[in-house]
């Protein structure tokens, strides 16, 4: 009997050791790669300073004052949930807890971002803007395959601009090559085997752009709400320019080989007029960027012009259109709201042509974008 009870109380003291060794210590923690020389690069600090300078001028205008700094364990908090959608744990604040204060933020983005669960998470976020929430259309489009590969290029911190390129011009089968889900969600329903270009033109202009021009797909603006035009020349959307925009969607087909391009025109009859035409493809603003792109003209498809006219580094609303999604899934609320009806000209609010810029300079590099929201 002695015996027993003998070994019970080791057996307990044991368990016990090792209960306190997981709840008071911190060595589980696995120390994500440093980022010491992304922080202390000159472009960083720079556009850190700017960006709060911007801000703190913004609030002098207005004579208001910022509020106090919040706490270590608030800020832990808030990004953990704007990054991964979850709080942080007992054990990884007690570890942030023993990082010296002037560490603490840094290396707790960059534990985030090393951490699978953000890339899927983000994933999910962005591909609500991409495809949509459906399921969509059956075989066809696979939003599962969707979301865990755009969480898969994420984690690896593909250039932004590349990733985009790709969902816009990509070929292929849905399975093998998940970015055309990205236009296999839109297949209509009327057998034409043609993903629908009208609503890929809302898409784009949306979630790449962020622009609301899909107003003009019925008739010309009237109220001044949709501004196009270069910036010397700023004139009053029409209805054919969000239908010139969806042309360069017309191309595509899908079939049991999957997605490609053929030579097809886009067609559609406007408002007021008797019969529909072919309706050529024209981007609504910066089309001087057309030319200068390393394509050519007479071999390359309609969605890989547009590809690389939508990421052209002079096509400044692509990157106001990522910072300003970025900074609403950090803060819950975007600098101009909506997230997708950014003014295409127009004075914008603190931090966002800069961030744009900086976003554009770091080579639509992501996770370099949110260390610098997050700083």
């Amino acid at each position: 009997m002695w015996a027993r009870n003998l070994l019970f109380i080791g057996v307990a003291v044991l368990g016990l050791s090792v209960l306190s060794a997981n709840l008071l210590s911190s060595s589980r923690i696995v120390e994500p790669p440093s980022a010491a020389a992304i922080i202390e690069s000159d472009h960083f600090q720079q556009t850190v300073a700017a960006v709060d300078q911007e801000f703190r001028e913004h609030l002098r205008v207005l004579e208001t004052e910022s509020a106090p700094p919040a706490d270590y364990a608030t800020i832990a908090r808030r990004l953990s949930l704007a990054l991964t959608g979850t709080i942080p744990s007992f054990e990884e604040l007690r570890a942030l807890k023993e990082m010296p204060e002037q560490q603490r933020t840094q290396w707790w983005v960059s534990r985030l971002l090393n951490d699978r669960r953000s890339a899927d998470y983000l994933a999910e976020r962005f591909a609500r803007s991409y495809v949509g929430t459906q399921n969509g259309p059956f075989i066809v489009y696979r939003r599962r395959r969707f979301v865990t590969w755009l969480g898969n290029q994420l984690q690896e911190n593909r250039r932004y601009d590349e990733l985009v390129r790709e969902l816009i011009s990509d070929t292929g089968l849905w399975t093998d090559s998940p970015a055309v889900n990205f236009l296999t969600v839109t297949l209509d329903e009327n057998g034409d085997g043609r993903p629908d270009p009208i609503r890929l033109a809302a898409r784009t202009s949306r979630a790449f752009l962020g622009m609301r021009i899909d107003c003009l797909q019925c008739h010309d603006d009237k109220l001044g709400n949709v501004w196009l035009g270069d910036e010397d020349a700023q004139r009053d959307g029409e209805q054919a320019d969000f239908h010139r925009l969806a042309a360069f969607y017309s191309e595509a087909q899908s079939s049991l080989l999957g997605l490609k391009d053929d030579d097809s025109d886009y067609k559609y009859q406007y408002l007021n007029a008797e019969e529909e035409e072919v309706v050529p493809p024209q981007v609504p603003f910066n089309g001087g960027l057309l030319e200068t792109l390393p394509l050519d003209e007479e071999t390359a498809t309609r969605r890989e012009l547009l590809a690389r006219w939508v990421t052209h580094p002079n096509n400044k609303p692509f990157a106001r259109a990522t910072v300003n999604r970025v900074w609403a899934l950090m803060f819950g609320r975007p600098l101009v709201e909506p997230v997708d009806d950014i003014p295409l000209h127009g004075d914008y609010p603190p931090g966002l042509e800069t961030l744009a810029d900086a976003f554009v300079k770091a080579d639509y590099d992501l996770k370099w974008l949110i260390r610098v929201i997050a700083s």
